[in-house]
């Protein structure tokens, strides 16, 4: 960036961009906790649902398709207050289309609204944390997507609580998207205005369509999307499904699929809250090696267990797994400083296929032979990720001696 910042701007910079991952994932989380309700309330089957869900994957992969090019245009600032406004209108038209006016089509719109304007969101909020990198000199992205899962820990939380006491869907995620769009407005003025126009300006002013299929021919980059592609399958199959993972494979209550989902997301915030000291101790590969490791044993356990208290050792596990998979992507993807926007949101839109296959996928296999065994494509996923770790070795000339030791 241009214009000299004092600490106290950064300071406030760096704390809007952690609310901003954290209201992002409170946002999803709190859909996530109504997804048994919803689907009752619609009075469709599984693999209905599955469908259904199609719609926040398709205005997911819509918006990160557009993001690097919105973002050279408008700045990053625009962009996150944008896409988590449009999320939060996508959330009450949820709660509209499932209670007030039950329709599928209504649901599977406002799912494309809110998918859409997460979409913008996460590619702009991970391009302010890698500027944010850049001017303090330290790896610290980790650091924001372990508030990502907080926020999707309390969002879990309050899902589960919202569940137990029956609260009708519309004023539960009425009240989510008045939350969020109240803090979003008070802290985007934190944000530097422009911040991802000056970042776009400096890399020949902007990205351009070229530009960014360019990077589709690196056969490094490639790679790093179907690592983030695996380890996102891994975390979004969690995030989609686990509530019904729990409801139907275990015939429990929706408030005790919450509940699971909530420790999901809790062991992701753990883990990836010490994720940065680990990095340095061990390296990407090393890391990324032991979660995909992780999240395979976890699914194993969730899928073959047969028992309630034994799936939740399971989805630790699957969630300790799922945590480091999307942010070593990223950062990998930045090391080389020429197109990092490029990279970054190339990376980003192959990670979240997951979440545009995963759904559909998942729901019309749980339909012939149930959502525990299909939880087995999540595995292949995973192992798929975990055989691959080695191309997030770092290419800076700059190489730390520990992480110089996985080559």
């Amino acid at each position: 960036m241009e214009q000299a910042l004092t600490t106290r701007q950064i300071r406030l910079w760096r704390m809007a961009i952690y609310f901003y991952f954290g209201l992002s994932g409170f946002a999803m989380a709190s859909w996530v906790a109504q997804t048994p309700n919803i689907r009752d309330a619609l009075g469709v089957s599984t693999a209905q649902m599955g469908w259904i869900i199609f719609g926040l994957s398709t205005g997911s992969i819509i918006g990160l398709m557009c993001a690097s090019r919105l973002i050279a245009r408008f700045g990053g600032r625009v962009i996150m207050l944008t896409g988590l406004g449009l999320s939060s209108i996508g959330l009450i038209t949820i709660g509209l289309g499932s209670s007030w006016a039950p329709h599928v089509w209504i649901v599977f719109s406002a799912l494309a609204i809110f998918g859409f304007g997460i979409g913008i969101c996460d590619v702009a909020m991970n391009v302010e944390g890698t500027a944010i990198e850049k001017t303090l000199k330290k790896s610290i992205l980790t650091g924001f997507h372990a508030v990502y899962s907080l926020g999707t820990f309390f969002g879990a939380m309050i899902g589960s609580l919202v569940n137990k006491i029956h609260l009708p869907i519309m004023a539960h995620l009425f009240v989510i998207a008045l939350i969020v769009f109240v803090l979003i407005v008070y802290f985007s003025r934190f944000v530097p205005i422009g911040s991802g126009q000056e970042d776009q300006d400096e890399n020949k002013n902007e990205t351009t369509a070229t530009e960014t299929l360019s990077v589709w021919k690196e056969q490094r980059t490639v790679l790093l999307g179907i690592i983030v592609l695996g380890m996102a399958f891994a975390e979004g199959s969690a995030g989609d499904w686990l509530p019904l993972v729990i409801v139907d494979g275990y015939d429990k209550s929706p408030a005790s699929g919450s509940l699971m989902f909530s420790l999901f997301v809790a062991t992701m915030t753990i883990s990836r809250a010490v994720g940065d000291i680990l990095l340095d101790k061990f390296g990407r590969v090393a890391i990324l090696r032991a979660s995909a490791l992780s999240a395979a044993l976890g699914l194993v356990i969730v899928i073959f267990g047969g028992n309630y208290y034994t799936a939740a050792i399971g989805i630790v596990l699957w969630g300790f797994g799922s945590a480091y998979g999307f942010p070593i992507g990223l950062s990998a993807a930045g090391d080389n400083p020429h197109g990092v926007a490029a990279r970054v949101g190339a990376v980003t839109t192959v990670g979240y296929m997951a979440f545009l296959v995963g759904p559909p996928v998942l729901g019309a296999i749980a339909g012939s032979v149930g959502i525990l065994r299909s939880l087995i494509f999540v595995l292949i996923g995973v192992t798929v990720a975990g055989s691959l770790a080695h191309a997030a070795r770092p290419v800076s000339p700059n190489v730390k001696e520990a992480e110089a030791l996985e080559q």
